[in-house]
């Protein structure tokens, strides 16, 4: 009961918060707190129910034991149903209460970009974009896309896009990594089967206040945007090139025809980049590392395979194979993401139970 007491107090204390005006300020505050809310909530609603159970499970012991055989017979009856059920929740509880990722509460920028397969890479990333679209919309997400540049055949040699909403980071970080396509291109005219690729990188988004960039490490270029095979699409010099300098990193955007629009996605997209360089510096320099994580975020590691001629997905990681491509394509990603969310607090529950130390 002393960690319900606790939860019920952080509660209160994000309540007291959420009421301060220099919250009602800050939109990501608001987010942040009330993304840790609802996490105590669902905590809370398992704690009590896990106490009535166990209170219920007390009661027909002592009725099994007790003088009345009618009412025994009865108790022992349903006995066993109760222990499976505090079984299933205490295993409930026990995943909820595993550290938070620092980023949980936050939304995401995802960076596609085609790899190895040149036309049918960017036909299959412009693809994984219509997925994640969907997946969004089955979770009543926002997509926003950041920047593009197209390629000939209506594919996508890279695409940025943010997306907002309730659990994105939680739900997404998993996806980051090299997605493998086998199917027959439309390039193809022998009816050969070609094997392509293209990355997926996920962001945590950056809030303004955390990175400061500033104006004299940004080399900032604009020139006039275009389309497929180097046309243009924009009589005026409206596509914006930022270069960071210190750290190297090149953002560019040409979606909008407003260059100040176009410069405000940049920004966006190298804080949320610069963002993840430092995570990642700070996870490398702790002594313990999460080598088995699922969702590490590494780009160069073939996370999926889709397999278009048998119908077949497969997650490598962790050796998952779905037989509905179709459905997944169409944003269908609950059951590989529950999957994957599973492995992974089994490995931190294996690790916690051996003692080893998971960086929070």
């Amino acid at each position: 009961m002393n960690e319900l007491h606790g939860i019920l107090e952080r509660i209160a204390e994000i309540d007291e918060q959420l009421c301060r005006p220099e919250t009602q300020r800050s939109p990501s505050a608001i987010r942040t707190l009330s993304s840790e809310r609802s996490c105590l909530v669902r905590i809370r609603g398992a704690i009590e129910s896990l106490s009535s159970l166990k209170t219920l499970i007390a009661e027909l012991e002592e009725a099994a034991e007790g003088d009345d055989a009618e009412l025994a017979e009865m108790a022992r009856g349903e006995l066993p149903e109760a222990m499976s059920r505090r079984a299933v929740l205490e295993d409930k509880l026990k995943r909820m209460l595993l550290p938070r990722d620092e980023n949980e509460g936050r939304n995401v920028i995802v960076e596609i970009r085609g790899g190895t397969g040149g036309e049918e890479a960017a036909l299959f990333a412009a693809d994984v974009f219509r997925m994640y679209s969907a997946y969004a919309s089955r979770n009543g997400w926002r997509v926003e896309v950041l920047g593009s540049r197209p390629s000939e055949k209506g594919g996508f040699k890279e695409i940025a896009f943010s997306l907002s909403g309730e659990g994105v980071y939680g739900r997404m970080k998993y996806e980051a990594g090299v997605h493998r396509v086998q199917r027959v291109p439309e390039t193809e005219a022998q009816g050969r089967i070609h094997t392509s690729a293209c990355t997926v990188a996920v962001l945590p988004e950056a809030e303004e206040v955390e990175i400061d960039i500033r104006p004299e490490d940004m080399k900032v270029d604009v020139y006039r945007s275009t389309g497929p095979g180097g046309q243009s699409v924009n009589t005026t010099d409206s596509a914006v090139r930022i270069t960071h300098i210190p750290s190297g990193l090149v953002v560019t955007c040409q979606d909008e025809k407003s260059q100040h629009k176009n410069k405000t996605k940049a920004m966006k997209v190298l804080a949320s980049r610069l963002l993840a360089m430092m995570q990642e510096e700070a996870e490398s320099e702790r002594a313990s590392t999460r080598r088995s994580m699922v969702g590490s975020g590494d780009r160069s590691a073939k996370i999926r395979t889709y397999n278009f001629p048998q119908s077949r997905v497969t997650d490598h990681r962790i050796h998952l194979t779905v037989h509905n491509l179709e459905q997944v394509m169409a944003g269908d990603l609950d059951a590989i993401i529950d999957a994957l969310t599973t492995y992974e607090q089994d490995r931190l529950m294996a690790e916690r139970a051996s003692g080893g130390h998971h960086p929070a």
